[in-house]
């Protein structure tokens, strides 16, 4: 990799005052588990990287009202065994169990999760972020789209690599991005975006920005289904979660979310009315997994995913449920 200056603040305002104005000047680093493999490939390589695991005001989890504060640091096996998150958020805890790896479990963090780049191998190849050739054409499009997007019109057919973005998203939840003039605070489901252009970004945190913590909300029953390939070191397939706020036995409202079929998590409103005002069963879970890949336009390679995002739909909400699968 290159030579690089390395900052290890204390203080979030320290930190802050580290960060550059454009991306490549200065690279947040949490867990690692994603940056240095890109500063190894040369696929980014900021002049600068500021360490901001001894910040403590980034960690922990509390609770804020009926929900929880997450910090920006927690890591997945913080987030896995915490007491709270598995009594409110099983849809959390799950996600974070899934990713099968002890040692990414223990580096990773929850704002890492969200920040990581695209695992597309044209973009890891050096192709750019839509994975274009020197004349701006499409490599995804017609090349190997094994793993890329079901859902979308392009010109991004990465999909989205965070294993928390869909479950926040159904959740409701929210992060809060600060810089040296202030912070703001948007929905998860508004953090990430499909890019037009290879200049931009797929996450909407800006390069003077940390992103320091989500807030979740009170939530129903909520769930997370991943479909792997294996269970060893590997990314999903695809994946669903489920919050069901219910009146007694019936669905009140839905939220559905896939993750890793769209350069964003895609949310899947046709399951959600399918969901709505009825008891769940089995049947209506099918049902409602069919309703929710309706729209699917799979590329040349990649048409099993449809199968299988409607399989992570279905067992995500009886599992949300409480229905055995």
């Amino acid at each position: 990799m290159q030579n690089f200056e390395y900052a290890n603040p204390t203080t979030l305002n320290d930190a802050l005052g580290l960060l550059g104005s454009a991306w490549g000047e200065a690279d947040v680093l949490a867990g690692g588990t994603d940056l240095l493999s890109l500063m190894k490939e040369y696929i980014h390589s900021p002049k600068r990287v500021v360490n901001i695991k001894n910040i403590k005001e980034l960690g922990g989890i509390s609770k804020v009202g009926s929900g929880l504060r997450i910090g920006a640091t927690v890591t997945l096996d913080e987030l896995s065994s915490n007491a709270m998150v598995k009594q409110m958020y099983p849809s959390l805890a799950q996600a974070a169990m899934e990713v099968s790896s002890p040692q990414l479990r223990n580096m990773g963090t929850v704002g890492g999760d969200l920040c990581q780049r695209p695992r597309c191998w044209y973009f890891r190849g050096g192709s750019g972020l839509l994975g274009q050739d020197e004349s701006g054409k499409s490599l995804v499009a017609t090349g190997e789209n094994k793993y890329h997007a079901i859902f979308g019109s392009g010109p991004a057919w990465f999909v989205s690599a965070s294993s928390f973005g869909p479950a926040l998203i159904a959740l409701g939840a929210k992060v809060t991005l600060q810089s040296a003039s202030g912070k703001r605070e948007i929905p998860v489901s508004e953090f990430f975006v499909s890019p037009k252009s290879n200049g931009e970004r797929e996450i909407a945190l800006k390069p003077n920005e940390i992103l320091t913590q989500i807030v979740i909300p009170a939530a129903g029953k909520n769930a997370n289904y991943e479909v792997r390939h294996r269970e060893a070191v590997d990314w999903p397939l695809t994946a669903a979660a489920v919050n069901l706020t219910m009146a007694g036995n019936v669905v009140k409202s839905a939220t559905v979310v896939m993750g890793h079929v769209a350069a964003t998590p895609w949310r899947a409103s046709q399951a959600e009315q399918m969901l709505t005002g009825k008891t769940i069963n089995v049947e209506l879970a099918d049902k409602a997994g069919e309703a929710a890949v309706a729209n699917a336009t799979p590329l040349s390679g990649n048409s099993y995913k449809v199968q299988l995002a409607k399989v992570a739909v279905k067992r995500a909400i009886l599992r949300a449920a409480g229905i055995a699968i």
